[in-house]
This record gives structure tokens, C-alpha cells and sequence, in this order.
């Protein structure tokens, strides 16, 4: 299974990362510059099984798409908070991340079989592989 890495945020080497994101009034700052959650693949004899680190989400924030053999997993997160518009404000911090990932699957995944679910924090794709693809149990041949 080959892994493409698509990141929607620029990565700063960490001296412009620290000057840039240091909020000089005092207040916090949210950092989204490596937005990109870690992923594990598993590979098992009936099946790969991809695992994406995503705490704090639902499952109705992720977005899983196939499209021949490309399976895109992204999310895209806009936390604003419903103000009355006479408020003034002397700071508002907005909270959004987004993040995609790719991956090209081989032709030994069944793709009418993948299945997906998220459990504490994490989410877990199963990508069954196809019949003839799983490992086959030895068997004595015998000669005639």
C-alpha cells in the first residue's frame, strides 16, 4: 500500500514556527501547522487495517472517499461561536483545521468490502483483501 501525504498546512522549520505563533498580548495561540493526523497501516493476512489518530473529532467530521483506487480520508473543522453582532470584540480567536490524506490501494483490496468506524479517537478503516490475494493454507499435493 503506497501512502501520499497531502497536507493543507504549510510546515515552518521551528525557529519561524515559534517567532510566528507566539501571541505577543499575552493570550494563547492554537498551532495548525502540522495538522496532519499520524496514521498506522496494519497489514494482516485477510486484510490491511488503517488506523488515523484523531482525537476530539466525531465521526461525522471525517469525509472518506474512493475514487478508482484512491481512498482520500480528510476532515474539515470551523468552530465560531454565534455572537450577537453588537459585540465588540478585543480579541476572537477562530478554531479551524482541515486535513487530507491519500492512499493508493493495491489491486488486492477488496474495495466493495471496506468498512470504517471511529472509537476513541481513533479511526479505523478496514480494507478486507480480495479471495484469491489472502494467504493460502499449505496443502500436501499428491503425486499420480
Amino acid at each position: 500500500m503506497t501512502l501520499v501525504r497531502k497536507n493543507t498546512a504549510p510546515y515552518l522549520p521551528s525557529v519561524f514556527e515559534e517567532l510566528l505563533n507566539t501571541d505577543w498580548l499575552g493570550g494563547r495561540t492554537n498551532t495548525f501547522t502540522n495538522a496532519t493526523p499520524s496514521v498506522n497501516i496494519i497489514e494482516k493476512d485477510d486484510a490491511f487495517e488503517l488506523h488515523v489518530a484523531a482525537p476530539g473529532l466525531k465521526k461525522e467530521d471525517f469525509n472518506i472517499n474512493l475514487d478508482n483506487d484512491l481512498l482520500t480520508i480528510s476532515s474539515e473543522i470551523k468552530n465560531e461561536e454565534d455572537v450577537k453582532e453588537t459585540a465588540k470584540f478585543t480579541r476572537r480567536e477562530f478554531n479551524y483545521a482541515s486535513f487530507k490524506r491519500s492512499f493508493n490501494l493495491p489491486e488486492s483490496v477488496d474495495t466493495a468490502k471496506i468498512t470504517a468506524s471511529y472509537t476513541d479517537g481513533v479511526l479505523a478503516v478496514s480494507l478486507p483483501k480480495r479471495e484469491e490475494a489472502q494467504v493460502q493454507p499449505s496443502r500436501l499435493i499428491e503425486i499420480q
